[in-house]
């Protein structure tokens, strides 16, 4: 979840700046503000004089500090001009690591001459605007050291930062010295004081520290609440309160304190404060997904400074559930290409795996997952982690090894009985093996596996439901089946418990209650109203269950409805799913050996091809056209109810090898290049 503090303290500038013409208002001149009485008075004027103008940021900057350093050593300004320079223009670790020894410096410099100034900031309003320009200069500093801190992981350093500001006995918290101490032990909620030792020993301990970081902040606001009016005006209190509501919302959606956090969301709301990015977070994990796709596309074009944007990791997550597979591999695609390799190109990448996985597009998902995982990302202004990051590419690398042994016996049915597919299959159990081995291990010392991966649905996961069962299906059914019972009658989201319910009954199947657990998908199909459009995802796997248990039962005239309902609703599952659908198959045009040996090939893939619909069963049509020595195959797929599954999805070949399987599984919907080439296999 994006921590939007950047945006408060600009906000925070804007205000100093007004303070700034205060100054001027009454007469004192910058240059002429308080020039310590230690170090070169003379080249320090002529360094204050030469700073006019140029901003830290500019692209002269950085050979102006070194000027400034040059003059005088002793002055804090050059370096402030070289640190916040390079912290400006970091986007890796490397960058912002080399940022720190020169706003260590210039914060050490400063505090040194000028401690007792900055000490009696608010003795006066005028001794305020005499000095608001050294004031200026430490919130520079200090928010741009507090970021490399942030951003490389070190928050002892952040603590120790705030805890120098608050040396200064600051009336107003421009700092964010409450909310960013709030921020950090959040953020750092599942360490303990092991390791950081200013963490309590566990999360709830963490998390509690929070919540009081919030309130003294609160507290703080009101004991100089009379002071600041008359400084700042009578908004003064509210606004600062303001940017406390935005973490008291996120600390109580963690804590699933649904109410109150959309309590401070409505008060964010109400003062033009309001994060829609983590706003739609919590739609998200309260299962309301239509409003969480509205609010994450208030914030998809907003700006982000070389950080995540959140949106475009858990929109096309969302898009997923909705069965817009392409939308939202086109999105993770555009994005990709915007940003190139600056942090958040590892989390786009993950989310284009996902993407490909879901529309069956294996090999390319496998790409995007390697390239996230040789990606050193950074986690900037979000509260995701490395341990996240890794997590979910090693559970998305599981599902995706299952799946590829599911194409292995889904394009060949006779795979039993070849050597080739059964080397594959096997090379394939043993490296899934290896990789749950890595995932189960990620997750038995994650303490909190109970948040981010068992309640499904949370704020601050990276995962889906979905890819929770592809995880948790293969340990104890019985274990399982107790927890989402109790889910059933402890968790207050509403939208949430038709996917608990979803879970017993399938975790019922895993463990031999068949009947229950078919009882137990009837009722979710009569009884629940879920949304058509954005839990397409969740109505598939309920599809799936409904046809395992059916088939089983040896009913197949509803056997047969719940596939063709599942091949409507979802298509791309099913080859990955061992449910064998019946199809029709009608091809046309050219009729050559090119075009006789795919045909063959297909129809030794695993779908039951018949010639007469009992009512249920989709109807394929296959055009090939063939141009020089190219073939286009012209795929379009109706279901049994006539509805238009696959329209006019094209595929251009030269040479017939492993086309047939292609064109198999693209008669599910899966998408792919137009130009196909096979890829290189090791037969072993």
């Amino acid at each position: 979840m994006n921590n939007d503090h950047k945006y408060y303290s600009n906000t925070n500038k804007q205000v100093i700046l007004v303070v700034m013409r205060i100054a001027l208002f009454v007469g004192a001149v910058w240059f002429s503000a308080n020039v310590s009485a230690q170090g070169n008075a003379a080249a320090r004027y002529e360094i204050d004089a030469k700073r006019v103008g140029v901003r830290f940021t500019d692209k002269d900057a950085l050979p102006r500090s070194r000027e400034f350093i040059r003059l005088d050593s002793t002055y804090y300004v050059g370096w402030m001009y070289e640190g916040i320079y390079k912290f400006d223009r970091s986007a890796d670790y490397l960058g912002y690591k080399n940022a720190i020894p020169a706003l260590q410096k210039a914060l050490r410099l400063m505090d040194k001459d000028y401690n007792t100034t900055l000490k009696n900031m608010y003795s006066s309003i005028m001794f305020f605007a005499q000095n608001v320009s050294r004031y200026q200069d430490l919130f520079a500093i200090c928010n741009a050291l507090q970021g490399c801190y942030d951003n490389i992981e070190m928050p002892d350093s952040v603590m120790a930062l705030l805890d120098k500001i608050d040396s200064y006995h600051f009336r107003r918290d421009y700092f964010g010295v409450y909310y960013h101490r709030a921020w950090t032990y959040h953020r750092n909620r599942f360490y303990t004081s092991s390791e950081h030792p200013f963490l309590g020993n566990s999360i709830e301990e963490n998390e509690k520290k929070a919540f009081e970081w919030c309130y003294k902040g609160f507290h703080f606001i009101d004991k100089n609440k009379e002071l600041n009016d008359q400084w700042f005006g009578p908004m003064q209190a509210q606004q600062d309160k303001q940017v406390i509501y935005h973490y008291m919302a996120l600390l109580h959606c963690y804590n699933k304190n649904y109410d109150s956090s959309e309590y401070y969301y409505q008060r964010l709301r109400e003062g033009g404060g309001i994060s829609y990015n983590n706003y739609a977070n919590m739609q998200h994990e309260v299962g309301k997904f239509a409003n969480a796709i509205e609010f994450f596309n208030i914030d998809l074009n907003k700006s982000y400074l070389r950080m995540l944007r959140e949106p475009y990791y858990y929109l096309p997550e969302l898009n997923i559930y909705g069965g817009r597979t392409k939308d939202a591999i086109k999105m993770s695609q555009d994005i990709i290409h915007e940003v190139g390799s600056t942090p958040g190109f590892g989390w786009y990448n993950i989310s284009l795996g996902r993407g490909y996985l879901y529309d069956g597009q294996l090999d390319s998902c496998e790409e995007a997952l390697n390239k996230a995982a040789n990606f050193k990302e950074l986690h900037i202004g979000t509260t995701l982690t490395q341990g996240q990051y890794e997590f979910t590419i090693n559970l998305l690398k599981v599902q995706l090894l299952d799946k590829k042994m599911a194409r292995e016996k889904f394009v060949n049915k006779g795979w039993w009985y070849s050597p080739t597919s059964l080397y594959r299959i096997a090379s394939l159990k043993v490296e899934k093996m290896l990789a749950e081995y890595v995932v189960i291990n990620e997750m038995a010392f994650n303490p909190e596996r109970n948040r981010l991966v068992y309640d499904l649905f949370c704020a601050e996961a990276t995962t889906t439901f979905d890819e929770a069962w592809y995880l948790l299906k293969d340990f104890s059914p019985k274990f399982f089946k107790k927890k989402y019972e109790a889910y059933q009658q402890t968790d207050k989201r509403e939208n949430v418990q038709r996917y608990f319910q979803l879970f017993t009954a399938k975790f019922k199947w895993e463990d031999g209650s068949k009947d229950s657990a078919r009882q137990d998908f009837d009722r979710i199909l009569h009884t629940t109203v879920a949304d058509t459009a954005d839990e397409k995802l969740f109505i598939g796997r309920l599809y799936e269950g409904l046809c395992t248990a059916y088939k089983e039962d040896g009913r197949k005239s509803t056997y047969s409805q719940y596939r063709n309902n599942l091949f409507e609703v979802y298509p791309q599952l099913i080859p990955f799913s061992g449910i064998k659908m019946q199809m029709l198959l009608k091809t046309s045009g050219a009729d050559d050996e090119v075009t006789k040996k795919v045909i063959e090939d297909l129809k030794h893939s695993s779908i039951e091809w018949v010639t007469s619909n009992d009512g249920y069963a989709p109807s394929a049509t296959i055009t090939f056209n063939k141009r020089g020595n190219k073939y286009e195959a012209v795929i379009n797929v109706r279901s049994g109810m006539n509805k238009a599954v696959v329209t006019n999805e094209r595929l251009i070949f030269s040479k017939p090898e492993e086309v047939g399987g292609e064109i198999a599984l693209r008669l599910f919907g899966k998408g792919g290049a137009l130009v196909f080439e096979a890829p290189v296999q090791n037969a072993g």
